[in-house]
């Protein structure tokens, strides 16, 4: 079968490499997992072998006891160093069962979400239908391997927050499309969601906000209620275990030196203090980009570092985020403070002053084994050397980063925010900002033409964006990340054609298939005929886009 080929009995979404039903096109025997099929995990494959039986043991009520990779009737789990290391091969056979081997433990839980699939939607839930049913799949073999190491979602719970148990199911649905980065937005104006023990204000008082804004910044409409919540370590230490057991890893974002509200209203010494009273700031209650962020002082800097030591702590991944986008400079204009300290470090005015801010926490990560990741604003002023960057305003950051040898996550508004409105109708829920259809987003490509190989090769990879300003709770994140996240997960995970050339009509059969295991899963994505009475939001306000910032 040919590459990207998907004429076959079961559609499966990413589109892998290859797959071959064998016999020249003759009907292929059918594979079966019954009460008797044994589980034979190899050492390095058992975060897999456990997720099978919580998830097709549910689904079918098999026991899946471990047996031998010798014996028939055995879903065997191998580890196979020539294959790329998140590749995986599946090979179901009649004669002795299915075989999933990867390249690393990555690589084998990929080749799992594959056999899901293969497997009918029966699969995607929680119990079985028919408990006497043994589940089949025809006699094939799946080759594939990711097209980039970073496919990512950011998730927004600064401005609403998610609870815990979203969070998580949040990352079963990733893990079900091969998306391996949980960005995660943990701290802006609206509210601070991590605990930090050294300074408990920081969530007793900038975790939760008084009222919320009903869409649009500009809309007349409030919802009184107050909002907020955070997580304890405990919590966040439960969701990194969670995602590294579906081989996804958890990016933590403390955003500095804009977006900073929160942080100020809790510990007021935080802020410009010589320009404006902070002691008088709340949590922040609207949308948009707070004029108040953060002091250059030292008192500032001795602050965060102590408060990234406990992110260091939590949080195991290579990179750390520290946004450094949209900082207003008005404040350090009028900061006697500020000024003095660009003239002490003889900075090239305020951007010179940011430059400075991020240059010292990627210092302090790399002295710990970290990397600094930020927004492409990090750029301005000049960007440290092990920096790299989350191309959000469209592709140039990106380009600019990779030309200059710093390594990018493309990320760009116009194509992968999924917070923007999937239709011009006006019966779509608050919209905000560019129309982006599904498939626009089938055509996003994340590699701009004007690189060359090599600095193509600073593309790590990409990522959606889900900013919450308009999301306040599961049903909204559900109908604005579904099913463009299908399409996006599509495109970070296979090797498809240049945008035009691809094929969105075979994608949108593959589609019909994949709702009906979106059903199963409970996810309340967009019908593709536009959204139910229940989705609409009447009367609320949103916001069209017209060239400016795209914060609502």
């Amino acid at each position: 079968m040919t590459a990207l080929e998907t004429d076959s009995p079961t559609a499966l979404i990413p589109a892998p490499l290859s797959r071959d039903l064998g016999d020249g096109g003759a009907r292929p025997r059918t594979v079966r997992l019954g009460a008797q099929t044994a589980l034979a995990a190899a050492p390095g494959t058992e975060d897999t072998a456990r997720w099978l039986r919580a998830t097709l043991g549910a689904a079918f009520a098999l026991p899946l006891p471990p047996g031998s990779a010798e014996a028939p009737d055995t879903l065997t789990l191998a580890l196979d160093a020539t294959l790329p290391a998140e590749g995986y091969r599946l090979d179901a056979d009649a004669r002795w069962g299915v075989r999933l081997t990867g390249g690393s433990p990555a690589g084998v839980f990929w080749g799992a979400q594959t056999l899901r699939q293969l497997l009918g939607p029966a699969a995607f839930r929680r119990a079985a239908l028919d408990p006497g049913h043994a589940p089949g799949l025809p006699e094939q073999t799946v080759e594939d391997a990711p097209r980039f190491g970073w496919r990512g979602l950011m998730l927004d719970v600064a401005r609403h927050f998610l609870p815990k148990e979203g969070v998580l199911r949040c990352l079963d649905l990733m893990a079900a499309h091969k998306l391996n980065v949980l960005h995660f937005h943990l701290t802006d104006d609206q509210g601070w969601r991590i605990e930090v023990r050294r300074y408990p204000r920081l969530t007793e008082t900038g975790a939760w906000r008084e009222r919320s804004k009903l869409g649009h910044r500009d809309s007349p409409l409030w919802d009184p209620r107050p909002h907020g919540g955070y997580y304890t370590q405990d919590d966040l230490r439960e969701i990194v275990a969670y995602a590294a057991e579906r081989q996804i890893t958890v990016v933590p974002e403390i955003d500095i030196p804009g977006h900073s509200q929160a942080a100020i209203a809790a510990y007021p010494e935080l802020g410009n203090t010589d320009v404006i009273d902070t002691t008088s700031l709340k949590v922040w209650d609207t949308w948009g980009v707070s004029p108040n962020v953060l002091a250059p002082t030292d008192t500032t800097l001795r602050f965060y570092e102590h408060v990234l030591e406990e992110v260091l702590d939590l949080f195991p991944s290579r990179f750390v985020h520290v946004g450094g986008d949209e900082c207003p400079k008005e404040q350090w204009r009028a900061s006697a403070t500020a000024q003095e300290r660009i003239a002490e470090l003889s900075l090239d005015g305020e951007d010179g002053l940011q430059s400075w801010f991020i240059r010292h926490f990627d210092r302090w990560l790399a002295d710990r084994g970290r990397r600094l990741i930020g927004w492409d604003e990090i750029l301005e002023g000049g960007l440290a050397e092990g920096a790299a960057v989350s191309s959000w305003r469209g592709y140039e950051g990106g380009i600019a980063a990779a030309k200059a040898g710093h390594d990018v996550v493309m990320c760009p508004s116009q194509q992968v925010y999924l917070d923007y409105r999937q239709h011009a109708s006006p019966d779509e829920p608050v919209p905000i900002g560019y129309v982006r259809t599904l498939e626009d987003v089938y055509r996003f490509e994340p590699v701009p033409p004007q690189l060359t190989r090599e600095q193509a090769e600073r593309v790590l990879g990409t990522q959606a964006n889900a900013w919450s300003e308009a999301m306040d709770g599961q049903p909204r994140l559900d109908y604005q990340l579904f099913p463009r996240l299908v399409a996006f997960a599509e495109v970070a995970w296979s090797r498809l054609p240049a945008p035009k050339a691809r094929d969105y009509q075979d994608f949108t059969r593959r589609m019909t298939e994949h709702y009906v295991r979106l059903d199963a899963l409970g996810v309340g994505y967009r019908p593709p005929g536009g959204p139910l009475p229940w989705q609409r939001r009447p009367g609320i306000l949103g916001r069209p886009f017209d060239g400016s910032p795209p914060n609502v």
